[in-house]
C-alpha cells in the first residue's frame, strides 16, 4: 500500500484528506526505470492480478501476467493498482474518514474515472515511477487508461485498451442504473448506513444482472441450454431455481456478496456512466486526440453488448487519424464483455504480439 502525499483533490471539487492505494508488483525494475507496465482494473478486481511468493493464490489475470506470458514479467515491471473507490484496500466509501473516525459511506465524494486515473498516477509517482512504458486496462480499466493518457499525455509510451469506451452508451447506463436501484431499494441498505452483512438481497440482484450483461446470449445457450437443476437442488417454491442458468447466477452472486462492498459498487458503477472523453476537448475526437502514446492496441469483442465493438472501432479510427500507430483487434469470442478474463486463446496472442513489437 502507498499513502499519497498531501490532500487529494477530486474532479468535482471535493478534497480527500488522505488516500491509500493498494498495489502489487511483479518482475524487476530496470535501473533506468523504463520498463514499467501499469495495469488498471475493471470494476470488481483488486490489485492481485497474478500469484506471487507473498500471495500464492491465483490472480484474476493469472494466465496473462507472468514469466514468458503475454505480459512478460521477465521483461516488464508490472504494477497493478486497486482503484480509488474500490473496497479491496484503497480509499473508498468503505474506508474510515480520518476527519471523523467513521466510515465515509455516502459522504465519500462523487467518484469519476478521472479521479481513479489521477490516483493511480499519484501512486506511481509516490513509488518513484514517473513514466509508464505500457498502460493496460480492461473494461472500467480501459476507461481509466484512456483518462490517464488524456490527463497525462507525456507520461505514457504505449496504450492497450481492452473492451473499453470513450463514453458510456445510454444502454449501458440504463443497465447499471437498475443494478444500483436494486441495491438502494433493499431495506437493509439504510441510505448507505448499513452494518454487515448489509443489503445482501439487493447486491445479489445487482450482481446477477451484471453477470448477464458481461456474457452473451450465445454463450448461455451453448453452456446451459434449457438444462434443469437436479430434483434435490430445486427450491420448493413456484418461482424458485429450476434451470441451470438460474443456479449459476445464484452461486456467483452469493460468492460476490461476501467479497464486495455495496456502496463501493454504487460509486464505481456511476463513475463509468460519468466518463466522457468529450469533456477533455469538446468532442470525443478532440479528447482522444490528446493521447500521445505512439503505439496503441485496441481490442473489442463482437458479442459484447455492454461495450459494443463499434465503440472500440471508433476509438481506433480516431486515434489512427491523430497519428498514432494503432492495431485494432475485433475478436469473435462468445463470452461477451468478460472474454478478456476467460478466452485466453484469443486474447493472449494479440496482446503478446503487440507488446513484442515495442
Amino acid at each position: 500500500m502507498v499513502r499519497l502525499p498531501g490532500p487529494f483533490g477530486m474532479r468535482h471539487g471535493a478534497v480527500l484528506p488522505q488516500v491509500d492505494i493498494v498495489y502489487e508488483t511483479w518482475g524487476r525494475l530496470t535501473p533506468q526505470k523504463d520498463n514499467v507496465l501499469l495495469l488498471v482494473t475493471g470494476l470488481s478486481p483488486g490489485a492481485h492480478a497474478r500469484s506471487s511468493s507473498e500471495d500464492p493464490s491465483p490472480g484474476w489475470w493469472e494466465r496473462m501476467v507472468g514469466p514468458g506470458q503475454a505480459i512478460d514479467t521477465d521483461r516488464f515491471y508490472v504494477v497493478c493498482v486497486n482503484s480509488l473507490g474500490s473496497c479491496h484496500g484503497s480509499t473508498g466509501a468503505a474506508s474510515v474518514d480520518p476527519r471523523t473516525g467513521k466510515l465515509y459511506r455516502l459522504t465519500f465524494p462523487v467518484l469519476t474515472i478521472e479521479d481513479i486515473a489521477t490516483a493511480a498516477r499519484a501512486a506511481l509517482h509516490a513509488l518513484g515511477l514517473p513514466r509508464v512504458r505500457v498502460l493496460v486496462g480492461p473494461s472500467l480499466g480501459g476507461m481509466t487508461a484512456l483518462a490517464y493518457c488524456m490527463l497525462f499525455p507525456d507520461e505514457v509510451d504505449a496504450l492497450v485498451c481492452i473492451s473499453g469506451a470513450a463514453r458510456a452508451t445510454p444502454f449501458a447506463i440504463a443497465l447499471r442504473s437498475v443494478q444500483r436501484e436494486a441495491i438502494r431499494s433493499d431495506p437493509e441498505w439504510r441510505n448507505g448506513e448499513y452494518e454487515p452483512p448489509g443489503p445482501v438481497g439487493g447486491l445479489r440482484i445487482a450482481r446477477k444482472l451484471g453477470l448477464i450483461t458481461y456474457r452473451s446470449a450465445t454463450e448461455w445457450r451453448e453452456r446451459f441450454g434449457r438444462e434443469r437443476v437436479a430434483a434435490d437442488e430445486r427450491r420448493e417454491t413456484l418461482f424458485g431455481i429450476d434451470f441451470e442458468i438460474e443456479a449459476y447466477l445464484e452461486r456467483h452472486a452469493r460468492k460476490f456478496v461476501g467479497t464486495f462492498d455495496p456502496n463501493a459498487y454504487l460509486y464505481l458503477s456511476r463513475s463509468m456512466d460519468l466518463f466522457d472523453a468529450a469533456e477533455h476537448g469538446g468532442s470525443v475526437e478532440a479528447g482522444l486526440g490528446r493521447i500521445l502514446a505512439l503505439d496503441v492496441l485496441v481490442i473489442g469483442v463482437e458479442t459484447d453488448f455492454l461495450f459494443p465493438i463499434d465503440q472500440q472501432a471508433e476509438m481506433a479510427a480516431v486515434l489512427e487519424r491523430s497519428g498514432r500507430r494503432v492495431h485494432f483487434a475485433s475478436l469473435p469470442s462468445v463470452q461477451g464483455h468478460d472474454s478478456f478474463l476467460v478466452d485466453m486463446d484469443r486474447f493472449t496472442p494479440v496482446i503478446a504480439e503487440f507488446l513484442a513489437r515495442l
